[in-house]
């Protein structure tokens, strides 16, 4: 990413020199495209000071080499890349060179054929679990699910509306399935992604696009309101309808960001009577802990990722990528997979 609000620049970069303490190299295998990724293109947090940098968050590989310090991953290990924190070093971001300019990375990027990435945004997988849908721990499963278990903490038969059936959003959807929510109301602009929502568990679809949510989510859950209401989408004006939804005792919680000055407005009263409106951070997961539990759920078949991929590029094609999420048309999560690069 070299300019905010401009496609981006696919072109050779030049590792460092050698491993810094708790560095580890990473051939990645698959990266997701999270909707922070086009919010960060799109500058929705303002003015990027750290351009040009490589840019994702959510990705699986194999590592390649280790730095000094590093104990819990070994070359030849599979892994999943994410950008919360796990166990292990939390180490410095590496720097690349890119036409004679340092070209700056986080933690942990994936939009990248190798990465150099802090041990503890790794987390080892068994060898032979798909890395395609072991890309989607690095974020939207791990995010989603901890949205149910920690920041909504929802309970068998608690209501449950979901504002953006993306990525985050499915998963949040198939977090209230496990957690036997009912009614699990999804709502987007898009029918393919409300259609996606149906098969993972949602009960009821409303198009917001053609209906009116608020008539519409009345109508099947009638004027005591949701027990929790889950915004992905950032739009200041659903937040407040989120908010408005949401019980006297109930909770809102925010996973998508609004752009920089649009600020929410809502009416403060029945904070101080037990409702709540909380901002999720990654669904404050554990990767460490989390992301060997819901391998386990995949191997009992009380989980199946695999419908959530419903478009793969490749690393040459990912502005194209991009372009179709931004329209809409990738109904699941958007893969790039590296080999065809």
């Amino acid at each position: 990413m070299t300019e905010l609000r401009r496609e981006l620049v696919i072109d050779e970069v030049t590792l460092q020199a050698r491993l810094l303490y708790g560095q580890v190299l990473v051939k990645v295998c698959y990266s997701g495209i999270c909707g922070s990724q086009i919010g960060e293109i799109d500058g929705i947090k303002g003015n990027d000071r750290f351009l040009p940098h490589l840019l994702g968050h959510e990705g699986s590989g194999i590592v390649m080499e280790i730095g000094d310090g590093v104990d819990f991953v070994r070359p030849g290990d599979h892994v999943v890349m994410h950008w919360r924190k796990g166990v292990g070093v939390d180490a410095a971001p590496p720097t690349y060179n890119w036409r004679n300019t340092r070209l700056n990375a986080g933690y942990v990027t994936t939009f990248n054929e190798f990465a150099i990435v802090s041990e503890n945004r790794l987390t080892v997988i068994p060898d032979d679990f798909d890395l395609d849908i072991a890309a989607l721990f690095g974020c939207a499963v791990t995010t989603g699910f901890g949205v149910i278990n920690n920041n909504a903490r929802l309970k068998i038969g608690d209501s449950i509306a979901v504002f953006g059936a993306g990525g985050v959003g499915l998963s949040v959807i198939q977090g209230a399935r496990l957690a036997a929510a009912h009614p699990i109301i999804a709502v987007d602009l898009y029918d393919s992604k409300l259609r996606l929502a149906s098969k993972y568990g949602a009960t009821h679809l409303i198009n917001s696009s053609r209906m009116n949510i608020k008539n519409e989510i009345r109508d099947i859950i009638g004027s005591q309101g949701l027990d929790f209401t889950v915004d992905n989408t950032g739009s200041p004006d659903l937040i407040g309808l989120c908010y408005d939804l949401t019980k006297p005792q109930g909770r809102t919680v925010l996973v998508g960001v609004p752009k920089i000055g649009n600020n929410i407005s809502i009416y403060s009263l029945p904070l101080h009577f037990g409702k709540t409106i909380i901002g999720s951070h990654g669904g404050e997961s554990n990767p460490t802990e989390d992301i060997p539990k819901y391998i386990r759920l995949c191997r009992a078949g009380k989980l199946d990722l695999r419908p959530m991929i419903t478009s793969t590029f490749s690393l040459n094609e990912i502005n194209e990528a991009i372009e179709k999420m931004r329209r809409g048309d990738v109904a699941g999560r958007c893969l790039i997979a590296m080999e065809s690069a």
